[in-house]
């Protein structure tokens, strides 16, 4: 946890690997997830790269295990994921794992080829068997309408013109949905020189490729002459159907019939055999092919590592560059000698100086993730700056809280996230693919906090579903006010509202132990109340938030030596945000506790006091709280004043005096020599012995004084531009001043959203159970009445007041983050250390 507060140090370091060893040496530092490679080959192309062949034999196999992974499916069944860890295997696995791969792929297919071959012979069949078992009866002879009466016969008289033609046949089977526009087509095309009879088929046969059942009908046309029956067979063709030969004869048809069914029979077993030695096969990819996936994914992924590496003038040796947490130096180094010892030669890994912003890497945990997620959403920390995220695990469920206060609502949030949290180690759990799920389930460490929090500032306000509980006896005495008043029956029936004088003897006992005294609830001014109390809490919670991240961005300034900041910058902003805001939370809280009950009636006005202290007036009306208030203000105004030009002018002219001193000091970059070379200055050999011998923290901290500049530390003779040091420390002193102003109206939100949640609660148990209870009590049926009342009140509690407005007020709360408190010290421009691993291809 102590790389929370901070980023961790980081190094660039080298690593010289045997050629022999390389790959194993790259396998261990993917399953230790330590290093992140850089690329020396950026300007070599992917195609051009030493091990791009290995890569893509990597990717013909992953699309030949796509290949099998769908008919997997295809099948019905699901790949189970491989047991244990398993290590990238050494390259000779390859080429067996791809010939296994594709003699279970041609068989896969080939079985495949030979059961869609088998359905589909079965289907025709089947479909034959149908036309001739359908009861199809052939007429005796073809019509032709062209005759001259429509009652002539149909046969004629021997010795007639067409004694010599002979009635033939057409018959098969097509799809229902082409029926219709088939005999359509046909009687226009033949000109109804054809007899068309349509069945639909009893048992509906399946698909031979979708396995979906499909439904068919069967026809049998009778035409006489070859032209006719040309083009029925072309439409038939055109229509897709399934044409097949029909005897004449019932007994010819009865012997193909029973020849058909034999055939079928015959079929029906051999496509069972087919099936069950596909099932085998099946079984036999499933089994393989998940180890197989995750290690040629590691493969894979080794040697895309690989191939950013440089090869060395010998072609010994490998060089990789990469990025490395110091303290895992070790465990990378014992790694590597582990792994390059069979190879005679060990690797080496040692740090190398860089002037590069290293990556910011800060370890987290099931509890911190979400946190670190919040920050991280606003942006990366620049390398060694302080992190929010230990901070924000408080403040930001708090803040949360303070708009969220009820006990009820609290507690069901903190339930719910409870519950996540003791199932989180369930396989079920993490596996859930729906993403709202996914959202709530990996923050359900925040979500328990945050109820928690709720419980807490519930307690305070002294709200559980919008009703005041009585946990402690009231403050406040109803009872010595009736008798100092000798309040009467008919006083009490003139007077529905009673007043209680807290200046009466033995009406107010004191304070509520904690949070506010339950008798408000039944106050007509319980709302004014609770707006004077909230507005004040919000704008003391606001500027002690704020105050609280300038003060961190001390320990920034103190990291990285940018020691002129503290007084140049850190100390102006808290002058100029104390002696404004943290003198209005001065004035609150001694109002607190200077103005009793007694002298309430004369009490100052807050608001009044600071708006003259802005005008350097006063009003006659409004007393002041205490002596020389007056000038403390006007001095306040004045110092904060002071600061604006300080804050402005005071880092851009510091910068300007260092940069002209430095130039001064800088002596010439070489000399000559007798021999007529060149030689270098006494200066500059300790300038780079200095660079090679200094850490990776310093040099990272040399910073945004010289980013500001336009100029960096080692340019000799960088010109240093003042105006652009001047415009972006203008663009800081007017986003402070002003934002010190918004940002403290911006806590207000505080006050309006608590405002908002406790009058929809309270509106909803109006609406809700209060009708309710009096519904039941009028019926005399309270406990059925309160079933759907309670239902309704429970289903709109958990959609408008935990949904709605939970995430109102988060985002109301992630905001104050971010843009209030965060703003004050966190610039968020770093990037993330992104070590090579195999945790992904783990997945």
């Amino acid at each position: 946890m102590g790389s929370m507060f901070r980023s961790e140090e980081v190094a660039l370091v080298q690593l010289f690997l045997p050629t022999s060893a390389a790959y194993t040496c790259v396998s261990q530092l993917g399953e230790l997830g330590l290093v992140e490679f850089r690329d020396l080959n950026a300007s070599v192309s992917a195609f051009q790269r030493r091990f791009v062949g290995d890569v893509r034999r990597c990717e013909e196999l992953e699309k030949t295990f796509l290949f099998l992974q769908e008919e997997v499916r295809r099948a019905g069944q699901v790949l189970s994921p491989p047991e244990g860890r398993l290590p990238a295997p050494p390259p000779r696995d390859l080429l067996r794992i791809q010939e296994e791969t594709d003699r279970l792929a041609q068989e896969l297919r080939d079985v495949r080829g030979n059961q869609q071959s088998l359905r589909g012979q079965l289907h025709q069949l089947r479909l034959h068997a149908a036309v001739l078992g359908q009861g199809h009866s052939p007429p005796v002879a073809a019509t032709h309408t062209d005759g001259p009466l429509e009652r002539s016969p149909l046969l004629q008289p021997p010795g007639g013109p067409h004694q010599d033609l002979r009635i033939n046949f057409v018959a098969g089977a097509v799809e229902r949905s082409k029926a219709a526009a088939l005999e359509r087509l046909l009687w226009r095309a033949c000109r109804g020189f054809l007899i068309a009879s349509f069945q639909e088929m009893e048992q509906q046969p399946e698909d031979p490729v979708t396995g979906e059942p499909v439904t068919w009908m069967t026809f049998l046309i009778s035409y006489w002459g070859e032209q006719i029956g040309q083009k029925i067979r072309k439409i038939t063709d055109c229509f897709r159907c399934a044409v097949f030969p029909y005897a004449e004869h019932e007994e010819g048809r009865l012997g193909a019939l029973q020849q058909l069914q034999q055939q079928s029979h015959e079929l029906q077993e051999v496509l069972g055999e087919t099936e069950r030695f596909l099932s085998q096969v099946l079984a036999r990819v499933q089994r393989l092919l998940p180890p197989w996936q995750v290690q040629v994914r590691k493969m894979k992924a080794v040697y895309l590592a690989l191939n950013q590496c440089s090869v060395s003038a010998t072609h010994k040796c490998l060089i990789a560059e990469g990025w490395c947490a110091i303290r895992d130096l070790p465990a990378v180094q014992q790694a590597l000698q582990d792994s390059s010892s069979e190879a005679g030669v060990s690797a080496v890994v040692h740090r190398i100086p860089c002037r590069e912003v290293p990556p910011t890497l800060i370890r987290t945990n099931r509890f911190t993730a979400s946190f670190q997620g919040i920050v991280d959403a606003y942006g990366v920390g620049r390398y060694q700056e302080v992190n929010p995220a230990p901070y924000t695990i408080i403040t930001f469920p708090f803040l949360f809280a303070v708009m969220f206060g009820d006990v009820g609502h609290g507690l069901l949030m903190f339930l719910f996230a409870l519950a996540m949290v003791l199932a989180e180690n369930r396989p079920a759990v993490k596996s859930a693919q729906n993403e709202i799920w996914q959202t709530f389930f990996s923050g359900r460490y925040l979500l328990l906090l945050m109820g928690l929090f709720s419980v807490y500032t519930g307690f305070i306000y002294n709200e559980c579903f919008s009703r005041a509980t009585t946990i402690f006896p009231s403050g406040w005495s109803v009872a010595a006010m009736a008798i100092q008043s000798d309040w009467s029956d008919e006083f009490l029936a003139q007077h529905p509202m009673l007043t209680l004088d807290p200046n009466v003897t033995g009406v107010f006992l004191g304070p509520y132990p904690f949070g506010i005294d339950p008798i408000w609830s039944l106050a007509v001014n319980h709302l004014s109340f609770l707006n004077s109390f909230k507005m004040k809490m919000s704008v003391i919670l606001g500027v002690t938030h704020m105050t609280f991240g300038v003060v961190l961005g001390v320990f920034n300034h103190v990291h990285f030596g940018q020691w002129h900041r503290l007084l140049l910058e850190t100390l102006p902003e808290l002058v100029f945000l104390l002696g404004l805001f943290g003198y209005l939370v001065f004035l609150i809280v001694y109002k607190w506790l200077r103005v009793s009950a007694a002298g309430a009636a004369s009490a100052p006005s807050i608001l009044i006091h600071f708006i003259n202290m802005f005008l350097f007036s006063r009003s006659p009306t409004n007393r002041a709280l205490f002596r020389g208030q007056e000038a403390v203000q006007s001095a306040l105004v004045v110092l904060a004043l002071v600061m604006v030009p300080v804050l402005l002018l005071g880092t851009p002219l510091f910068l300007r005096w260092r940069h002209r001193g430095r130039s001064q000091r800088k002596p010439a970059g070489r000399q000559p020599v007798e021999a007529g070379g060149w030689r270098e200055s006494g200066r500059e050999e300790e300038d780079k012995t200095r660079m090679l011998d200094s850490s990776d923290a310093s040099v990272a901290g040399w910073g945004s004084d010289e980013e500001k500049a336009g100029c960096s530390e080692d340019g000799a003779g960088a010109e240093f531009v003042l105006s652009e040091v001047l415009m972006h420390q203008a663009i800081h002193t007017i986003e402070f001043c002003l934002g010190c102003i918004s940002n403290t109206a911006s806590y207000l939100r505080l006050w309006a959203l608590s405002l908002a949640h406790a009058q929809l609660s309270e509106v909803l148990w109006a609406m809700v159970m209060r009708s309710g209870l009096g519904l039941g009590r009028k019926l005399g049926v309270a406990a059925v009445a309160l079933v759907p009342v309670f239902a309704a009140f429970a289903v709109l509690t958990v959609a408008i007041l935990l949904v709605m407005e939970g995430l109102s007020a988060f985002l109301h709360a992630l905001r104050l983050h971010w843009v209030e408190f965060q703003n004050k010290f966190y610039a968020g421009t770093g990037y993330k250390l992104s070590p090579f691993t195999f945790a992904s291809e783990e997945g």
